[in-house]
């Protein structure tokens, strides 16, 4: 292992709160920088190579832009329902058909994890996925969590760590994947590029 290891900072390729505080509670402290790709401009596939494809967008931008040794974090979510990429709604009224189409079923929720170590252009990336079941909230529900805003700023219109949670009867996999990022992903992607989880400790 690189003797620079300990000395190597993280960077979240991402403007979401949820996944740098994924981080943060993992002892990880990354110092973010927001990719500015157009996501509407990428095209997949499926969900899970679309996810993946924007996750290593996020990453090699920034990358590109960094002069030091580190490594940087992509990472980006999409709800798969019926074969499609569900990404963030585009409004209100978006929302609302959502979880009425969602509501009493299953998707998958992908999420493409991709990590670029700086100082020699190594990368290692893949795609975690994770089953949720969505409960049954009735309209007056549905409008109610569709007025706070909430689903207009995460992909698939809900989350594990907000209002959405009562409408989320179970998941099939990994909690961190559904909220914006697996830390078991992380570390065997930071290992691919021998580097260990717990030399990045803050």
């Amino acid at each position: 292992m690189s003797a620079m290891t300990d000395r190597r900072t993280l960077v979240l390729a991402s403007a979401s709160p949820a996944r740098l505080g994924l981080l943060r509670q993992a002892g990880l402290d990354p110092r973010v920088i927001v990719s500015g790709v157009d996501e509407d401009a990428l095209t997949a596939t499926t969900p899970a190579e679309l996810a993946l494809v924007l996750a290593e967008a996020k990453a090699t931008a920034v990358a590109a832009e960094l002069a030091d040794a580190e490594l940087v974090i992509g990472c980006d979510s999409v709800l798969e329902l019926d074969g499609r990429a569900l990404g963030k709604p585009a409004d209100a009224a978006e929302a609302l058909e959502r979880w009425r189409s969602m509501r009493g079923r299953s998707g998958v929720l992908r999420t493409g994890h991709c990590v670029i170590d700086t100082a020699n252009g190594r990368r290692a990336s893949a795609t975690a996925s994770t089953t949720v079941h969505f409960g049954t909230p009735d309209d007056a529900e549905v409008a109610s969590y569709v007025a706070s805003g909430e689903p207009l700023q995460v992909a698939g219109a809900f989350t594990l760590d907000g209002r959405s949670a009562p409408f989320v009867d179970g998941i099939e996999g990994d909690h961190g994947n559904v909220i914006g990022l697996s830390l078991p992903l992380l570390r065997r992607l930071l290992g691919e590029l021998d580097v260990r989880i717990t030399d990045l400790w803050a």
